[in-house]
């Protein structure tokens, strides 16, 4: 086995992974307090208090029971040693039986150094009651409202190691294995009343949450710039020997596959999310993420050199997924497919460790054209001026290449289906959402795009209206990407003023024209883009071949 290894966690927006369940005050406290107990269908007293791992302050000694830790231990007691000593009926100890009553424990000094112990919840609100949820009432304000999501992974790999049990019955499946440091690039929870030496944290800005769900809020597509510049950084010192990214399971595969585009860098980042809240039963979080370590640490990833030839991963319920391909599917353990027909599922987990059977042929993170190395400096964009539609530079980088939060272009998602034509004629100008986005990206964003999410699987629109304004956008500058409904299983096709989006999904596309729209700038503008002259038609065409290749090698 090769020596620990050195991670990094990447905490990433709306995580259910490093979501906990509320904190419900246990009826140990409502009893000690009187307050009215949590009970059951039969309104009674519930059976057992819900344990919630917390630190001691102070050492205890405690004595367990013998052969309570499995129902047949008593079974095989002729294998086992002697108890530590007796209890007796009054609860006092003594290091030999005295009575045949007397009890044999193991006696065991806990402290707060062991870390975190299962105990009851005894906390209650401000005003005496108890906790039922994560507010005060169930549509309390952000100020009498508390938060389940962690700001960090700290907690989350300190709970894992101090709870989980692998198959050979023993725990520290990351420490043993690796050495983890914590970065807060888009977490889920932060710091409303601040830290020494910083200031309070702003939701929606510096963290994002989902819980409690009136509360919710998700990053802007300006937070990319920050997720790419900061995990450029981390992985760039060669300190690293991989990363694990966690984010909210709906959304983290638009995520891996940017970072599969717009990284530079020869190890991979593992992302992991979780279907079940952190503790919850089953919670399917912890084994991802130890899978992913032990995944990192394995280097089956890696080729002759070293570098990663797998791209960057999601590793879910034991499989190894493309960050192309992967798509949830379901909220349920197992919920993740791949997309495209085409694979995706890289490998997965025998008792041995990870095995990968397949490797990605498209371009991706040290040898993706769009990664944040390549992308230029400025591009051309378009904006509305007053004598029309101007052409304007747009920054993409700083002088010391971090990506520029002004930069990341706006792509809309058009859907399309049958029957959807006001009549006969296929007049554009009944596609009022095509007509107002493009109003709204020339007052408002220089870099901008489309992607129609068509027919099966050739990408075109049902409806000619959909087609002739999107056309129109086309010719006046902005790329629009045709990409087959849902999870198609075939390959777009090249029709018209558009770039086929091969197998990807609309949500793939969208982050693959974004970082093409900063390597490349906008298309050409036609002076009528209604009825663009041939040599406009050529011009577009040019600028297009260069779209295309990327969305044929990545």
């Amino acid at each position: 086995m090769t020596s620990k290894i050195k991670i990094a966690h990447l905490a990433g927006p709306n995580a259910t992974i490093q979501n906990t369940p509320p904190l419900v005050t246990s009826n140990k406290a409502r009893a000690k307090y009187g307050l009215p107990p949590l009970t059951d269908s039969d309104d009674e007293a519930a059976k057992f208090d819900v344990l919630r791992p917390q630190k001691l302050a102070a050492p205890v000694t405690v004595y367990v029971e013998q052969f309570s830790a499995h129902p047949l231990e008593a079974d095989a007691a002729e294998l086992y040693g002697p108890p530590d000593g007796f209890l007796n009926a009054s609860g006092e100890f003594s290091a030999a039986r005295r009575s045949a009553d007397d009890r044999p424990v193991y006696q065991v000094e806990i402290t707060p150094e062991d870390g975190f112990y299962p105990m009851p919840y005894m906390a209650r609100r401000a005003d005496g009651g108890a906790w039922e949820t994560d507010g005060i009432s169930p549509f309390a304000s952000r100020k009498d409202s508390r938060q389940p999501f962690m700001p960090d992974g700290e907690r989350l790999f300190e709970e894992i190691d101090r709870f989980g049990i692998d198959l050979s019955g023993v725990g520290n499946m990351v420490a043993n294995k690796a050495e983890v440091d914590f970065f807060r690039l888009a977490p889920s929870g932060g710091y409303l009343n601040g830290r020494p030496d910083q200031a309070p944290e702003i939701p929606g800005k510096d963290f994002f949450p989902y819980r409690p769900p009136h509360l919710g809020m998700s990053p802007a597509r300006a937070s990319l710039a920050r997720i790419t510049n900061m995990t450029q950084q981390i992985l760039a010192g060669g300190t690293y020997h991989g990363a694990i990214w966690t984010q909210g399971s709906p959304r983290i595969e638009e995520t891996m596959y940017w970072f599969n585009l717009a990284i530079d860098a020869t190890v991979p980042i593992c992302g992991n999310a979780s279907q079940r809240y952190h503790g919850a039963i089953s919670n399917d979080g912890p084994k991802n993420i130890t899978d992913s370590v032990e995944y990192l640490h394995s280097k089956v990833w890696a080729d002759a050199d070293g570098r990663n030839r797998a791209g960057m991963v999601m590793i879910q319920d034991q499989r190894v997924f493309a960050a192309r391909e992967v798509m949830k599917g379901d909220a349920r353990p197992g919920g993740y497919l791949a997309t495209g027909g085409h694979g995706g599922i890289l490998g997965g987990f025998s008792s041995e460790g990870p095995v990968l059977r397949y490797v990605p042929v498209t371009r991706h993170t040290y040898g993706s054209d769009v990664n944040v190395s390549r992308l230029p400096l400025q591009v051309e964009g378009m904006l509305r001026g007053s004598a029309g539609i101007e052409r304007v530079t747009v920054p993409i980088k700083a002088a010391n290449g971090d990506l520029l939060d002004t930069a990341i272009p706006k792509v809309s998602i058009i859907k399309d289906a049958s029957y959807s034509e006001d009549g006969f004629d296929s007049d554009p100008a009944q596609e009022v959402d095509i007509a107002a986005l493009i109003d709204y990206k020339l007052a408002h964003a220089p870099l901008a795009g489309f992607v129609l999410e068509g027919l099966n699987p050739y990408g075109k629109a049902a409806a000619t209206s959909r087609t002739r304004a999107l056309t129109r956008a086309a010719y006046l500058g902005f790329p629009v990407v045709n990409v087959g409904r849902g999870n198609t299983e075939g390959f777009a096709i090249r029709g018209g003023p558009f770039v086929a989006g091969s197998n990807l999904t609309a949500t793939k596309a969208r982050m693959l024209l974004m970082l093409c729209l900063m390597k490349f700038g906008m298309l050409p503008t036609a002076g009528d883009p209604s009825s663009p002259t041939a040599a406009e038609r050529k011009a577009t065409e040019t600028a297009l071949a260069a779209y295309q290749r990327i969305f044929d090698t990545h």
